[in-house]
């Protein structure tokens, strides 16, 4: 047992020496920040008091009411205090940690701020010492109930109704209950939607929008959209991709051969949840997935006609993210392929800004093309293409995680109905053949929070 544990210290303690890497990307994210506010001669300081003083309910793009340049140096400092929290907290690097990293960094673009992220978070840290369970094991699911953050704003800054005191609890008490929402909501989607935080969020949504209509508030949905960056934020997500498919093939200490056959090995797993990339495969296949999937999330966008700003920047940096936790090339272009095939038959275009979100963040449902199979993987996209455009309605835009919501609610659904399907043409199909395919590649259920992300 002492020399299990003296291993399982050594394999935590190698990828918590990639916490510095953390710090490069937030070091890029502010020095990106300040050249294109240079370039556009923006007042940084001005456009981060716009930011924090915006009620900021989907969609509402930073890039479009305070500029590119505060926009980016505002997802800079919120990814730094994500950092400061995971490692005041003493969690370990994981592939959930990098998933942390892609939402808090890409979301910064659009919705949270580093003032309208700390009352959830309070709340989340007096959940675990109310429970007696250490910080650790609940700060992840803290970060990403941020996802509420526009009720803390919305309420804070309307004229006329609520306060900042009032904004303040609200957004504790949110905090406080999520860990214990996610952990139940995370066992009835059966790994088929990686978005599981963004699917409990919007619940909580859809209580408290209600409540405060019903005393006296009136939330309505925003669509701030900025154009016409395509050249520099291409630039900007064209070079960082490189980078990462380069750094590991060549550079993660790992011969070529060996990070390209991990990374094939990677393509050949479902990404049904929990699927952690980094432990399953190491840094080097990792780094060249998260690279791929970006250009691929990019791509995609640009050739249907799409914007790159702060919404669609954001939706690739979590395609980016969730790259160390699920998602693969092979099991997000059906899904994305199910909502350009929704674009021909439905009265909406892949030109309109919720559906270019939709295009990007239906790879949470990824899982389902990657266990299924490619068919029911495009039925899925189709599916998530529609029902997405009106689950932000009844929660006034204020979950930022919508997609999350939705494809939690399409997950529900698809996974019984298929699995009714799929055993009543092939009996001797099992539910755990799926997960043999690897070693390692074994469906984990938590029983609680804390257990969701360490061993």
């Amino acid at each position: 047992m002492g020399v299990f544990h003296l291993l399982h210290h050594e394999h935590q303690a190698r990828y918590d020496k990639m916490f510095p890497y953390l710090w490069v990307y937030t070091v890029l994210l502010a020095l990106a920040g300040l050249l294109m506010g240079l370039v556009s001669h923006e007042n940084i300081l001005r456009g981060l008091y716009i930011i924090v003083t915006t009620e900021d309910a989907l969609i509402t793009d930073y890039v479009l009411v305070a500029g590119p340049g505060a926009a980016l140096v505002n997802s800079a400092i919120v990814t730094a205090i994500s950092i400061c929290l995971l490692y005041a907290a003493g969690d370990t690097l994981n592939g959930m940690t990098l998933v942390e990293m892609g939402l808090m960094s890409g979301f910064s673009l659009f919705g949270k701020n580093f003032v309208n992220i700390w009352p959830i978070l309070a709340g989340t840290w007096l959940y675990a010492k109310v429970r007696r369970e250490p910080l650790a094991g609940n700060i992840g699911i803290g970060l990403m109930a941020t996802a509420l953050a526009p009720i803390v704003s919305y309420i804070a800054l309307d004229n006329g109704w609520g306060g900042p005191v009032e904004g303040v609890l609200v957004g504790a008490a949110i905090g406080f209950i999520m860990p214990p929402l996610a952990s139940y909501t995370y066992r009835i989607q059966n790994g088929m939607n990686l978005y599981n935080v963004g699917f409990a969020c919007g619940l909580v949504a859809l209580v408290c929008v209600p409540l405060m209509a019903s005393l006296g508030a009136d939330p309505t949905t925003h669509y701030r959209w900025a154009k016409g960056y395509e050249i520099p934020f291409g630039l900007m997500l064209g070079i960082l991709c490189v980078i990462l498919i380069v750094g590991g093939l060549f550079f993660a200490k790992r011969p070529v051969w060996a990070a390209w056959a991990g990374y094939r090995r990677l393509l050949q797993t479902s990404g049904r949840a929990p699927s952690d990339y980094l432990r399953m495969f190491g840094p080097a296949p990792v780094c060249v997935n998260i690279g791929v999937n970006g250009l691929l999330g990019m791509a995609f966008l640009l050739l249907t006609g799409g914007d790159l700003n702060g919404p669609t920047v954001g939706g690739i940096l979590t395609i980016m993210g969730f790259s160390a936790f699920g998602k693969h090339a092979f099991n997000i272009l059906p899904v994305m392929g199910g909502v350009a095939l929704g674009s021909v038959v439905m009265d909406w275009s892949l030109t309109d800004s919720a559906v270019q979100l939709a295009c990007l963040f239906c790879t949470t449902l990824a899982p389902v093309a990657g266990y299924f199979g490619w068919g029911y993987g495009v039925l899925a996209g189709f599916l998530h293409s529609s029902v997405v455009l009106y689950t932000g309605s009844p929660v006034a835009g204020m979950n930022l995680y919508n997609n999350g919501f939705s494809g939690g609610l399409i997950a529900i659904v698809l996974y019984p109905t298929i699995m009714a399907i799929a055993r009543h043409r092939k009996p001797v199909l099992q539910e755990e053949d799926y997960f043999d395919q690897l070693e390692g590649d074994r469906p984990v259920v938590p029983p609680d929070p804390h257990t969701m992300r360490e061993e």
